[in-house]
């Protein structure tokens, strides 16, 4: 059995919480079912990308150990959907306050797995997931029911909310924490009970998840935290969404991986929330801030190396401030992410450098051109990659409309903001984007006209908060996490109508 820090053999205390945070190739990582953390004869290495070396090891699940996570889940339903809101509210508030207190460990936690900054771990991962749990502890009382009126004279109408039962829910590696509670908090406070399937890069911070839920105490099985690699997911994976117990899933990962789960979700007759990739665009007006919008496309695009689904991956700008935003993009972006002495950032596999340098070759083979940076650049490994930028996207290049999801934003030239708009809409799809005006009033008719999820007037493209709906449409996914269209995507409605 596993001790308080996500390991088989530390130095935890049985009682306590001892902060580990060095690498060791003997730590194993375990999986969390019906409260309790469960060590595995099989086993996968979890890579420092880094350094290239082991981090630590995982337990692998087996399709056996998913089916108890279901089970366990699928036990502590009964109880657990007849809780009250304030038993449940209570519980995330002291969630809220440990991780918060864990702010420093389990931010390591991230920036070991997935080779993120400590900016973007501990000061903003972990302090939006305290908000986004403490958020969510005070709508789960605004559940309510209505009594419409009946169309027959003595008929009488309620129309209850209901959870849907065992919730499975799948997220990422790249905002662990957010992504992680995001994707089984929303479905609790609705009184669900849940299975969270974590990222193979990234199992101690979904761990520490399944951590802090347990030590807030949620009761046993109402989160099961399941890891297993890559070549056991698809089958494991549905299994999972075909079992009998599960009533929903909710995705956030690739638009590809996307598309194959919500056909196996659509075979099986059961609603699939898919928050997917995007193609993320920031339009600069001919009367914009330049220095605003240089530094916020600057941040936008390169922050956390480009691997956030909201990051900028094409810039519009207007052909007449084109030359003047440009420099000043430069500037900004050899101000924020400066070449030297600072190392570049670290993508979390050497893969994703690889895809997001095939881009840009494609687009420069298609007549496109580098103008901020060194595609060829030596760097420390191949896991790490300077910012690029390209002039001269243009449509038929996969660099216009595939997603980079790497540190690389190209140029497009546009004349009018009825062109913006169109080439913003053009790609499939619509996850966030980006308008940069001096008059709010064509900022909000050009929001209006764009086909996305988010629209964010003279601020960047990278924008997530627990009291606004977040979600794509199009190619970016369906459904909506945070505020309270969140947790109503986890109920039902049930009508009872009686004679009087």
């Amino acid at each position: 059995m596993a001790t308080s820090n996500g390991h088989a053999n530390g130095n935890g205390e049985a009682n306590g919480h001892t902060p580990i945070n060095h690498e060791s190739s003997e730590l194993t990582v375990p999986i969390w079912i019906n409260g309790k953390e469960e060590q595995l004869s099989s086993t996968f290495d979890v890579i420092n990308p880094s350094t290239g070396k082991v981090a630590w090891k995982s337990a692998s699940a087996t399709n056996e150990d998913a089916a108890r996570a279901v089970e366990a889940a699928q036990a502590a339903l009964p109880a657990w959907r007849k809780t009250k809101a304030a038993y449940r509210r209570d519980i995330f508030l002291k969630a809220a306050t440990i991780l918060e207190s864990r702010a420093e460990e389990y931010g390591k936690f991230m920036q070991i797995e997935t080779g993120s900054g400590e900016g973007f771990s501990t000061h903003f991962n972990i302090p939006v997931s305290v908000n986004l749990l403490r958020d969510v502890a005070g709508r789960i009382a605004t559940i309510t029911a209505t009594m419409p009126e009946c169309a027959e004279e003595g008929r009488t109408a309620m129309v209850i909310k209901e959870p849907y039962g065992v919730v499975f829910g799948i997220a990422p590696w790249n905002a662990p924490y957010i992504l992680g509670f995001r994707a089984c908090v929303y479905a609790l406070a609705a009184g669900n009970t849940t299975v969270l399937k974590g990222p193979e890069l990234a199992p101690r911070c979904y761990w520490a998840i399944g951590k802090v839920l347990q030590e807030a105490g949620l009761p046993d099985g109402c989160v099961n935290v399941l890891a297993y690699p890559p070549s056991e997911a698809p089958v494991i994976t549905k299994a999972i969404i075909e079992h009998p117990h599960i009533k929903k899933i909710n995705f956030t990962g690739s638009t590809m991986v996307g598309s194959i789960l919500s056909s196996i979700c659509g075979k099986a007759l059961k609603p699939c929330l898919m928050e997917l990739g995007g193609k993320n665009s920031a339009i600069v007006l001919e009367d914009a801030d330049l220095d605003l919008a240089a530094k916020e496309c600057a941040f936008g695009s390169f922050f956390h190396a480009g691997q956030i689904c909201m990051s900028t991956d094409r810039i519009l700008a207007h052909t007449s401030i084109l030359p003047a935003f440009k420099e000043k993009l430069f500037a900004a972006i050899s101000s924020t992410f400066p070449s030297s002495p600072s190392p570049s950032q670290v993508m979390v596999n050497a893969a994703g450098v690889k895809k997001t340098k095939s881009l840009v070759t494609s687009a420069l083979d298609s007549g496109a051109k580098v103008v901020y940076g060194t595609l060829g650049a030596d760097e420390e490994s191949n896991t790490r990659m300077r910012p690029i930028v390209v002039e001269g996207i243009q449509k038929g290049m996969d660099f216009y409309s595939e997603e980079a999801f790497g540190p690389a934003v190209g140029i497009v030239e546009v004349r009018s903001s009825e062109e913006a708009v169109d080439v913003m809409n053009d790609t499939g799809y619509g996850l966030s984007a980006a308008v940069f005006t001096r008059d709010l009033g064509v900022g909000i008719r050009i929001a209006r006209g764009i086909e996305s999820g988010a629209v964010h007037i003279n601020r960047m493209t990278v924008h997530d908060e627990a009291g606004l709906p977040h979600g794509g449409v199009g190619r970016s996914g369906w459904g909506r996490f945070n505020a309270t269209v969140g947790i109503e995507e986890f109920l039902k409605s049930k009508s009872i109508t009686w004679m009087d």
